[in-house]
């Protein structure tokens, strides 16, 4: 059976979902379909008043299911079930992330989806496996560490992943028994509203999860800055980052976890498998049309190693076959908006002003939707706009070095400092320059995460605090407490 379906037959819970129920509410914000710019809906803006319901929603829920005193094993046993509903519903997951977002139908189904179920079953499996220590001390004292969840977590997530950056955030605070109250984008909201009914679906106490949509200056801003709010986790740019920290500041003190903005290198030895480093380096800047923030957007290369890669690379961008996202054959995304679209296109414009070659694309593509060609772009100093701002879309950077030393050098971006990239191999020089790279991940003869959820992610630099994913992230929704006991 085809997964292409067609976007006006499909409905979308158009409100907030706050206990049990779909509180719908009047849209304001217009939404307009990527795959081609159609209108299709109106997103609502909860107001300072809708999070504060949602926020003591979910306190009250807290309080009465006891869930982060109940059994961890009961905890896990819920979440798995949650899972287990999110892999049988995956189709009509997909189909209303498909239509706001980028990603492609067959991708969410056999990618985004399955991955999240299998993140929380992941994490569910923390729930009764981490917990305190007992510490040294001398006879007459007993010295524990006990951990406990911090009460009601505040989560944001970003348009580019919508259910699968959800599962990031609501698993390990789940697992750890906390409640949440989230904001998707307003660019894709609908998705986890449906991923919170299942939730509830599954046997998850009514409340524990929160589904706010709005903007980030009203709704978010009201998230980050709520008294009764214990954490905050986000991701996305960031300058929305630092604008949380900043509010955060402005309301309070609590901890964060972001996972921020991204320019991350591929540096290209002259020994390395050219056709595994091109397969890499083109994948990683053509899923979802480069809107990742770990895209790996800036191709620094041996001069020796240029023209052979170079060469497999564009003919990797130039089979591309774009189409909708409702359309199971298509394997490449639109860019979100025609606004990002149009910046994207500006800095490549701004780039190529400034001496830059286009090797290949550098224009939007013809037809409906928001569509941008995969570029490469050559020829360029450290200061050239490509260079210095995430551009967040398929446009890919050549710089070329001829020692080590200079690799190092191009490869260290001023702001950014998420992932990279390296393909050689030369073991002595893996372990060198892995430890030389400031990156939070360094993917080695690949490039991108894989399924193995133990590896944590987050960046160095501008590009955020602290880690999602990995045993850092369930670690992260709990707070320590020190005990000593005079025996």
């Amino acid at each position: 059976m085809s997964l292409s379906f067609d976007p006006d037959q499909i409905p979308l819970p158009i409100g907030h979902f706050i206990g049990d129920r779909l509180l719908e509410s009047p849209g304001l914000l217009p939404l307009h379909r990527p795959s081609d710019g159609a209108f299709y809906a109106k997103c609502p803006v909860a107001s300072t008043e809708t999070v504060d319901e949602a926020v003591q929603t979910a306190r009250k829920a807290l309080k009465t299911s006891n869930w982060g005193g109940v059994r961890p094993r009961e905890r896990a046993s819920v979440l798995k079930r949650w899972a287990d509903l999110i892999e049988h519903e995956a189709q009509a997951l997909a189909k209303v992330e498909a239509i706001s977002s980028t990603r492609p139908i067959s991708q969410l189904v056999a990618g985004d989806i399955a991955i999240t179920a299998e993140q929380i079953r992941f994490f569910a499996e923390f729930a009764d496996k981490e917990g305190g220590d007992l510490v040294p001390t001398d006879d007459a004292h007993l010295g524990m560490i006990m951990t406990e969840p911090y009460g009601v977590v505040g989560a944001i997530t970003p348009w580019n992943f919508p259910v699968n950056m959800a599962g990031w955030k609501l698993g390990p605070a789940l697992a750890a028994g906390n409640a949440v109250v989230l904001k998707p984008s307003e660019m894709t909201p609908f998705s986890s509203i449906l991923l919170a009914q299942l939730a509830v679906k599954a046997g998850m106490p009514a409340g524990l999860i929160n589904i706010v949509i709005g903007d980030g200056p009203t709704t978010g801003a009201a998230i980050t800055g709520h008294p009764d709010i214990a954490k905050v986790s986000f991701t996305g740019s960031t300058s929305a980052g630092a604008a949380i920290m900043a509010n955060i500041a402005r309301t309070g003190i609590k901890p964060m976890t972001l996972e921020l903005g991204g320019k991350s290198p591929q540096i290209v030895f002259a020994d390395a498998d050219i056709d595994q480093a091109a397969a890499a380096i083109s994948g990683s800047i053509l899923a979802n049309a480069g809107q990742a923030c770990v895209a790996g957007s800036r191709l620094i290369a041996h001069f020796s190693a240029v023209e052979p890669l170079v060469e497999a690379i564009i003919a990797r961008m130039q089979a591309v076959r774009a189409g909708p996202t409702w359309d199971a054959a298509t394997t490449y995304s639109p860019i979100i908006s025609e606004t990002q679209r149009s910046r994207m296109h500006t800095t490549v414009r701004a780039a190529r002003a400034k001496g830059a070659e286009c090797l290949t694309g550098g224009e939007p593509m013809e037809g409906k939707g928001y569509f941008y060609t995969p570029t490469l772009l050559a020829k360029m100093d450290q200061s050239s706009p490509a260079i210095t701002e995430e551009i967040f879309g398929p446009v890919l950077t050549l710089q070329t070095f001829r020692t080590e030393e200079e690799a190092l050098a191009l490869a260290d971006h001023p702001t950014y400092g998420l992932a990279a990239g390296l393909f050689t191999r030369d073991v002595s020089r893996v372990m060198r320059i892995t430890r030389a790279l400031p990156a939070g991940t360094v993917w080695v003869n690949r490039y991108g995460r894989s399924r193995d959820h133990i590896l944590p992610t987050g960046g160095y630099k501008h590009s955020g605090i602290g880690k999602d994913l990995g045993r850092e992230a369930y670690h992260a929704n709990r707070r320590s407490k020190s005990v000593l006991i005079q025996v």
